[in-house]
């Protein structure tokens, strides 16, 4: 009796108790451009301008890095490992390789920016859908990187994605998320509105 006794109570010790998942917010768009256009004062600028909007959105504790690429960073290694979670606690995808797969949750309706809103998409006024990148699909450097986000004058293009995973067809390009064509016209804001965007970017929790 009591070997059995002990038996029970070292099955009671041995079962812990499942440690809860973050689903605070670690992913979100950019509710706005910094003010430069693609100027964004390269990726510690990019990565500052991350951090502020995630405080003024209520969020603590967490390391955030902008989802863009260079000549000497690939974007894809700049977000820590995941799971990613939207301001609604949504889950984005489990790792970098969900993320860049055909199984991630980023839609219109989950890629929502630090308040929680909505990005204005294709069919919306004014679309906002372009976000930059300078990214290819599989989230390593492209050429048009906006000379690596120091540009916001009339020289200058951006790989940019599409956050409501919308275009002008159905074609691969026109719905991801990451690399949908390239920005015309310069860096400038009112060059990136001419083609449905506003100068945002995502923005990821590394931890």
């Amino acid at each position: 009796m009591k070997r059995m006794a002990l038996i029970v109570i070292g099955l009671a010790c041995s079962v812990a108790p499942a440690a809860a998942q973050d689903t605070s917010m670690s992913f979100f768009v950019t509710s706005a451009n910094p003010g430069k256009g693609g100027d964004l004062g390269g990726l510690a600028g990019a990565d500052a301008h991350c951090g502020a909007l995630a405080a003024a959105g209520g969020s603590t504790g967490k390391t955030w890095r902008a989802y863009l690429s260079t000549d000497t960073e690939n974007a894809k290694d700049r977000i820590g490992t995941g799971p990613w979670y939207n301001a609604k606690g949504e889950k984005i995808a489990d790792d970098v390789a969900a993320l860049h797969g055909e199984t991630n949750n980023l839609t219109k309706q989950t890629a929502l920016n630090e308040k929680g809103e909505v990005i204005n998409g294709r069919g919306d006024t004014p679309n906002r859908h372009d976000i930059l990148t300078g990214t290819k699909p599989d989230g390593t450097a492209a050429e048009e990187t906006c000379g690596n986000w120091t540009l916001g004058g009339a020289e200058g293009a951006a790989i940019v994605g599409h956050s409501d995973r919308s275009g002008l067809d159905d074609s691969a390009a026109a719905k991801s998320w990451n690399s949908s064509h390239s920005t015309r016209g310069g860096c400038t804001l009112e060059a990136f509105k001419g083609t449905g965007g506003d100068g945002l970017f995502y923005c990821f929790a590394t931890d």
